[in-house]
């Protein structure tokens, strides 16, 4: 790759064109697969077909179907995208997977740019998959967990690819939270992404895998809202802003299939991973415990005031309703005798959705014999006042670098306080140092000692921080989630 002038290189289908910005070689909307549409639409994601020439690829491709953005019909979002700091280098590699309820979420949101972590000295890959209806929905004719199956033909495309760019294959850490950190827990338990990726960091991992019986009758309901049959073959014709619809009416009314989905109904999104036993055989706690991926070295941590991203402006519902849904029988007042109705169901949905699963994560993969990190942000937003603390998606930005994006300014205020740039520095530090081989720089979390890394402004490895919590649910078996009622 020529560094004057544009960057060109030659990859599997073909050249590409980026741009040099900021001393790295940029590219954007690569496709990986082709475009979902027509008889792929629902299907399985198929490789590109070359093309002739120097493909321009300057700019992002389309965003995938979803609420505010419906990508047309004539284009694909399957592409992925790279920042290379040394293209003549053989760099560690970093692949993000975006969050977003496996409903939402785009490669090109500013929130997500891999130019600063990419300043640390590895190759950043970005990209698309498939969300909502047209990922995760599990219907009649086509397979489970296509969304899945996007990211692992994207991985692929980096081991086939990502050399060109001055990467190695051989060093592939995959990263994300949220809906993306579940969906590497599910790559991690996938035999078919095995060998793809050598580490992983997991962000805030939800605890949501549906039974094929729970994913069945929540595509039912999906489908239900256009009056069709839940059938790929009968979805097919219907225009993408449609489908973001029927998801959008039926995650506003969820509570009203509590009898059947049990917490499930409680959230907002209608969209998981289903253990269909072929794509992902069983759920991540099980398999990682078992001993799957424990050649894979794996970062998995939370942040400590989760769920207030949803509730610090909002009510929402009655702690005595939360704590029946989500733990019924667990004695959280009792546990958290001075907190208040509004922080036992902010604790007990922080606890069910993201941070017992995060830690269970980091356990199994320990008792399976694999190397593990754990970790947990402490460190408040400074934005609104403070109300927000340690919140779901504050890490997005600091891990990132992008304190200046739209969503680093909701969190951080414009401009950032210097506290916001020195956790980020030791965010940033950390991840790529365990990209690159030598460890996040403290010790592996064991049974006993139950080491944990704290960032804060005076960080700190302690032994798990939320004990409360974490006895609390020392007898709960994480898992697939089943459909209650028949």
């Amino acid at each position: 790759m020529a560094e004057t002038g544009e960057p060109q290189v030659t990859i599997t289908s073909g050249r590409v064109r980026g741009r040099f910005e900021g001393g790295a070689a940029v590219f954007r909307g690569i496709p990986y697969a082709r475009a979902p549409l027509g008889g792929l639409r629902f299907a399985a994601p198929v490789p590109v077909e070359p093309w002739d020439g120097v493909r321009d690829c300057a700019e992002f491709g389309p965003h995938p179907s979803q609420q505010g953005a419906t990508a047309p019909l004539t284009e694909s979002c399957l592409t992925v995208n790279v920042w290379s700091p040394a293209p003549a280098a053989r760099l560690p590699v970093m692949v993000y997977v975006y969050g977003g309820a496996y409903r939402g979420g785009s490669s090109a949101e500013s929130h997500h740019d891999g130019a600063v972590l990419a300043a640390e000295g590895v190759v950043v890959v970005t990209f698309n998959y498939r969300v909502g209806i047209e990922g995760f929905a599990h219907l009649e004719g086509a397979p489970a967990n296509r969304g899945l199956l996007d990211q692992v033909a994207a991985l692929e495309w980096v081991r086939d690819n990502v050399a060109a760019f001055g990467g190695d294959p051989d060093r592939v850490t995959v990263f994300g939270e949220s809906a993306g950190a579940g969906s590497i827990a599910a790559l991690m338990a996938m035999p078919r992404a095995a060998g793809l990726f050598r580490r992983a960091i997991a962000q805030s991992v939800p605890g949501t895998y549906f039974s094929v019986p729970l994913a069945t009758d929540i595509a039912a309901a999906l489908s239900g809202e256009l009056g069709l049959p839940p059938a790929a073959e009968a979805l097919a014709p219907v225009g993408p802003e449609r489908l973001v619809g029927a998801a959008d009416a039926l995650a506003a009314g969820m509570t009203a299939y509590e009898a059947r989905w049990g917490p499930v109904a409680h959230l907002p999104t209608p969209f998981a991973p289903v253990v269909d036993g072929e794509v992902l055989p069983g759920d991540p706690w099980s398999a990682l415990s078992a001993g799957a991926a424990r050649d894979v070295e794996l970062i998995a941590g939370h942040n400590r005031d989760e769920y207030r991203l949803y509730t610090h402006d909002a009510p929402g519902e009655p702690a005595d309703a939360l704590l029946e849904a989500f733990a019924p029988g667990v004695p959280y007042r009792a546990a958290f005798p001075g907190a208040s109705a509004a922080e036992l169901a902010e604790l007990v949905r922080s606890d069910w959705l993201f941070r017992m699963p995060s830690l269970r994560l980091a356990e199994a993969h320990a008792a399976g014999g694999g190397r593990t990190y754990a970790y947990e942000l402490t460190w408040a937003a400074p934005a609104h006042g403070g109300a927000l603390g340690a919140c779901h998606a504050l890490d997005v930005p600091l891990v990132l670098g992008t304190l200046d994006s739209g969503v680093g300014r909701f969190f951080l205020g414009d401009p950032a306080p210097e506290e916001a740039e020195a956790v980020s520095r030791d965010f940033r530090r950390a991840w790529t140092a365990f990209a690159r081989g030598e460890g996040p720089g403290w010790a592996p979390y064991d049974p006993e000692r139950r080491l944990t890394r704290l960032f804060d402004v005076e960080p700190a490895v302690v032994p798990y921080p939320e004990e409360t919590s974490r006895r609390l649910w020392s007898g709960h078996v994480f898992g697939t989630l089943p459909l209650l009622t028949a």
